[in-house]
């Protein structure tokens, strides 16, 4: 089976992040808000008292106004403690018998997977993504169009599935590519450019505004994932944030990204994901999505080693461009047949129409599949 490279197109821009400050440890940070916003408010009453007993009504109202502007901010700065629900395991189980859409080989759902931690979005929701980065066009529908205009967009394609699959909530996302392979060296010779955080917060910015989550993806180059993955963990710790990872672009044989698909194995999968999970648990965090795109066999070697974590759910989404027959055939021998958690499909709104029948699978069709797909995502 020939599959073409997914037609990521790769742009240059400078690496311009540099070195990351260290995330300091929220309850820490914590702490050290409330310790500050206690001194203060002592010093302040403090002041007072040591006044003059000749002092004004005004100046003690002033003095209590400052204290409780402290305490405004602090409480407006410091988050409370998220307590979600505990898992519901009898609809759990139900919803991913349901999602196997009665495969008879035995190989769905995934046996002997863990429970997800509270706070799990699957199977309860379907995820459906704009995929791309807002420097190039070329690189997805997330980039394509003005951000109000793919926000109505995403919307109307939330509806579809909606309408496909009444008995699937759907919960919009945003899939952005953090750190982007290029043809362009870079001043490390890496062939990979990161991401500026000031455009990765206004990701965030359009996410809060869709009601969408995000996740940020990750497209190593000559790089590796273990270099990569820590210099976004302000970003990790954020609940809403989750990640994607793709072998395409993983060239660990040197071979400039782009000439040839690359590859990560199981141990690179099971890395994120350990790294992952301890900062779910460090921060109470519901579960993260990790996302492994795949359309080749080389894409992803030892499958069967990947190791499922109650923090983390893993999805294989079949990320190929092509006719729906060709789709089809990729998506059974290296999503259905080599099952790991969860699986997701990908829709190229331009490459998927490029050779007959020219024709994009609708969603009533990608839920044809066995097992369903829970991830959809759009390029």
């Amino acid at each position: 089976m020939h599959y073409k490279l997914s037609a990521k197109k790769q742009i240059n821009q400078p690496d311009t992040i540099g070195s990351l400050p260290q995330q300091k440890h929220m309850i820490k940070m914590k702490n050290t808000i409330l310790s500050a916003a206690f001194i203060l408010s002592a010093l302040l009453l403090f002041s007072s008292c040591s006044q003059s007993k000749n002092a004004t009504a005004a100046d003690k109202k002033d003095t209590i106004k400052k204290v409780a502007a402290v305490t405004a901010v602090v409480k407006d700065t410091v988050p409370a403690k998220v307590v979600y629900p505990p898992l519901n395991k009898k609809l759990y189980d139900s919803l991913m018998k349901r999602l196997a859409h009665g495969d008879t080989t035995g190989k769905w759902p995934v046996k002997n997977a863990p429970y997800p931690l509270p706070g799990a979005i699957l199977p309860f929701k379907r995820v459906v993504a704009f995929y791309g980065n807002l420097y190039a066009k070329k690189m997805g529908i997330l980039g394509e169009l003005p951000p109000n205009e793919m926000l109505a967009k995403l919307k109307g394609e939330v509806k579809n599935w909606e309408k496909a699959d009444p008995q699937t909530p759907v919960q919009p996302a945003l899939h952005y590519i953090a750190v982007v392979a290029s043809g362009d060296a870079g001043k490390d010779g890496k062939y990979r450019h990161r991401m500026p955080f000031k455009q990765i917060d206004s990701i965030l910015v359009l996410a809060k505004k869709s009601h969408s989550i995000v996740f940020l993806d990750i497209q190593v180059a000559l790089s590796n994932i273990h270099a990569e993955l820590p210099l976004l963990e302000k970003y990790w710790i954020m609940p809403n944030v989750h990640f994607g990872m793709d072998p395409e672009f993983s060239m660990k044989d040197g071979t400039h990204p782009g000439k040839k698909i690359g590859t990560y194995d199981a141990a690179d999968v099971n890395y994120v994901s350990g790294y992952l999970a301890n900062l779910v648990r460090k921060y109470n965090l519901p579960p993260k999505i990790l996302i492994v795109h795949r359309f080749t066999k080389k894409m992803l070697s030892n499958y069967q080693n990947i190791k499922l974590r109650p923090e983390i759910q893993v999805v294989m989404d079949m990320d190929g461009w092509g006719e729906p027959d060709l789709k089809e055939g990729t998506w059974r021998y290296f999503i259905k047949n080599e099952p790991v958690q969860f699986t997701g499909f990908k829709l190229f709104y331009k490459n998927d129409l490029k050779k007959a029948p020219h024709h994009m699978l609708t969603p009533e069709e990608v839920l044809k599949k066995k097992p369903y797909p829970i991830y959809i995502q759009y390029q």
